[in-house]
Order: C-alpha cells, then structure tokens, then sequence
C-alpha cells in the first residue's frame, strides 16, 4: 500500500515537472503562472503545492535537468576533448528534443539576467569541461601553454550563445550544424596539427549513432 502510494506520488511529481517545463518552455519564469502549471500538468494545485513550495522552486529542479546530459562522464574510464565534444552535441539534441532540457536552459539563461544571478550551473559546466580536458591536455591533446579552465569557460560561454541565436533564428534547426562550426573553427587553435585528425567536430560515431543524428542534422565540414 505505501509503495503504490509513493509510486502515485511519483507519477504526479513527475507530471508536475512535465507542466512546468511547458509553460516556462512557452512563457519564461516571469511570464508562467501556476495555473499554466497545473493545467499543463494535469493536475490540482494541491498537488502542487504538496510537492513544491513555489514557482522558484520547480525551476530550480527543472533548471537541474540539464545535468542529465553529463551524468554519464564520472562513469567514463578515459575522458578528454572528443568527450566535451560529444556533450555539446548531446546537449543541442537535448534542447531539440526534450522540453525539461529545454525549459531549464532557458530558466538558467533568465536567472543569469535576475539582480541576483545565480553562476551555480555555469561554474558546474565548466568544471565539467575542465575535468574532460585536463586528461587530454596531459596526452598531448590539447595546448600544454593553455590555461584550461580559461578554455572551459570559453566553451561554455560560446555554447549558450550559439544556441540561443541557433533558437532566435532557426528554432534550433541548426543548431548540430552551428557546434560543429564551433569546433571546426576552434580546434587548429587548442589542438596540436597532427593530432587535429583524431577528433570528430561532427561528433564521435557513437554519439551519432546514439542520438540519431543524420548527415542533414550535422553535415561533416572537415578541419582546416
């Protein structure tokens, strides 16, 4: 009996997060009420209210959502720059096809513009970067005179740009073609020419393969 209630209580939660991230998707943290929630969601605001305590606090969860997408990297053994690289990959999909990822960047983008801003998510990013890139650049990989977190930082900056202007003009329907501009361009200068060839602006063949990107989503434009 209390498993099936925590079961229910689950499905509901889960349904709430799923309104939320509609209505904040359509209409920002400011411009979403409760009552797009509920509706969205399907659900009272009782029910709500018994599993978040307020607005802030379903986007700070969905906000949260994003790191989905790099959960995987603690688990990989040999991590360097074709793991970064996938996860900007990883990341457009996600903004492209899933309305939480989508709804919690857009939250994180308008809490960074609030009084108070909040750095929590990018600093995390950009540890993650640097936590990839630090292998790499012991390998040979990447510049040894490069400072990294400089570099992750950089990364991530030029990734929240080129997906919201990606968003402004396409509707994210480039937005794989644009990551791959980004690391067409950026590659020559961190990476060593002869080296250059180990690594797939495109994405590694199993991101591909796993993401089902095709040749139209992210068409090859090879380095230099």
């Amino acid at each position: 009996m209390a498993r099936a209630r925590q079961e229910r209580a689950e499905i509901t939660r889960q349904a709430i997060l799923d309104g939320a991230a509609i209505a904040f998707d359509r209409f920002g943290f400011g411009g979403a009420s409760l009552s797009d929630v509920v509706k969205h969601a399907g659900v009272t605001k009782g029910a709500l209210y018994f599993h978040f305590q307020s607005k802030e606090a379903l986007a700070r969860t969905l906000m949260d959502e994003q790191f989905q997408v790099s959960a995987g990297v603690p688990a990989i053994e040999d991590p360097g720059l074709q793991t970064v690289i996938d996860l900007t990959h990883q990341m457009a999909y996600g903004l492209r096809a899933n309305v939480r990822i989508r709804a919690g960047i857009r939250l994180v983008i308008e809490f960074g513009s609030f009084t108070n801003p909040d750095p929590t998510p990018y600093n995390a990013w950009i540890d993650t970067c640097h936590g990839c890139l630090k292998p790499a650049q012991d390998r040979g990989d990447v510049f040894p005179f490069l400072d990294l977190y400089d570099l992750s930082t950089l990364l991530v900056g030029s990734f929240t740009g080129i997906q919201v202007t990606s968003h402004v003009r396409t509707g994210r329907a480039d937005l794989h073609a644009r990551v791959i501009d980004l690391w067409n361009f950026l590659l020559p200068g961190i990476v060593p020419a002869d080296r250059i060839p180990l690594f797939d602006p495109a994405g590694s063949p199993e991101c591909r393969a796993e993401l089902g990107l095709t040749a139209a989503d992210s068409p090859a434009v090879p380095v230099g």
